[in-house]
């Protein structure tokens, strides 16, 4: 079974005992409860009502009485509970919700840290309701900013936002209207990703550099090519708040174009190429040309330069001293 199957069949199974807990659901609460669109429910609840015997009639199994107005069970088949993490699902949920709940936007930390106190008791064998009784100071989940609850806020209800914004690559404080399109992770730093209308064009917004949001009364339109998929691919191309390098490519080397999203600049007599590269942060696209050794050299902007020779002088230093080449 594909992963796309099963997380589906997963989805469709614990669907059942949500149903019975909450008889008479409309189509447009549940889906929310869900986190599906409406459209997605309904396809689901025609799907489990097709699960059967051999002939595979509707109601064999699951039968259910549902429309967009009401949903009920009807007859559960026996599936009245949840389906049990296994040991490894549920180590693995663990990690996944640790590495996020610490930035900022990712999630809400207050259920993040509840969700994570239950699973732990789980695992250890304790009750969900002493899970929820844990009042260690260890527990208490930290504080979200008012600006990363109110972006989350919007996000989720669809708003406009106007944003106080930090840009640090131009060391200015700027006020914008956006309409949020999704929050996404990258190089440890969560980024709100928005339609800015004075730029007309999509930006990144970094959560620790918004100083203030406030919610705006009336509903985010982001332009349709702003939101599809394939957009959120290609996450720093022309945008201005993201640090840009500048770099001298070797000839041998004119391969990395093709694998890193830079835009060619000029061809030099040589051979070399001249291009530059947008890139989240200074430490990530350090190492990054740093692996390339001699087949790449930075040009600008100074603080790069400087982290890249800082960081080879260092690795010398570290193979003279290990006695792998002659002290200079």
């Amino acid at each position: 079974m594909s992963s796309r199957l099963s997380v589906r069949l997963s989805r469709l199974l614990n669907m059942i005992p949500y149903f019975i807990a909450h008889p008479g659901i409309s189509a447009a609460e549940a889906a929310a409860d869900l986190g599906v669109t409406t459209k997605q429910l309904m396809s689901d609840l025609n799907q489990l009502w097709m699960c059967g015997l051999p002939g595979y009639g509707p109601g064999d199994l699951i039968d259910l009485s549902f429309s967009e107005e009401s949903i009920e069970v009807t007859f559960s088949a026996g599936i009245d509970r949840p389906l049990r993490l296994t040991s490894t699902e549920a180590t693995a949920l663990l990690v996944a919700l640790r590495s996020i709940v610490d930035m900022p936007g990712m999630v809400d930390p207050t259920a993040a840290h509840a969700a994570i106190a239950k699973i732990e008791s789980a695992i250890a064998g304790g009750s969900a309701d002493a899970a929820e009784a844990e009042t260690d100071e260890s527990r208490t989940p930290p504080r979200e900013a008012p600006a990363v609850a109110t972006v989350r806020s919007a996000l989720a209800r669809g708003r406009a936002l106007r944003l106080v914004y930090y840009s640090a690559s131009r060391d200015v404080v700027s006020e914008r209207a956006v309409d949020p399109i999704r929050i996404v992770l990258v190089d440890n730093n969560s980024y709100l990703q928005a339609w800015c209308r004075q730029a007309e064009g999509v930006r990144l917004f970094r959560f620790d550099r918004i100083e203030d949001a406030t919610a705006l009364d009336e509903s985010a339109r982001p332009p349709k090519h702003a939101t599809e998929a394939a957009a959120g691919l290609d996450l720093f191309q022309d945008d201005p708040a993201v640090p840009l390098a500048r770099l001298r490519i070797h000839a041998h080397y004119a391969w990395v174009l093709d694998q890193y999203p830079m835009h060619r600049l000029a061809v030099h007599p040589d051979g070399s190429l001249e291009a530059t590269m947008r890139f989240a942060t200074l430490d990530w696209m350090a190492r990054l040309l740093l692996g390339f050794g001699a087949g790449v050299t930075v040009l600008g902007p100074p603080e790069l330069v400087a982290a890249v020779r800082e960081r080879s002088n260092a690795a010398l230093a570290a193979y003279e001293e290990a006695g792998h080449l002659e002290a200079r």
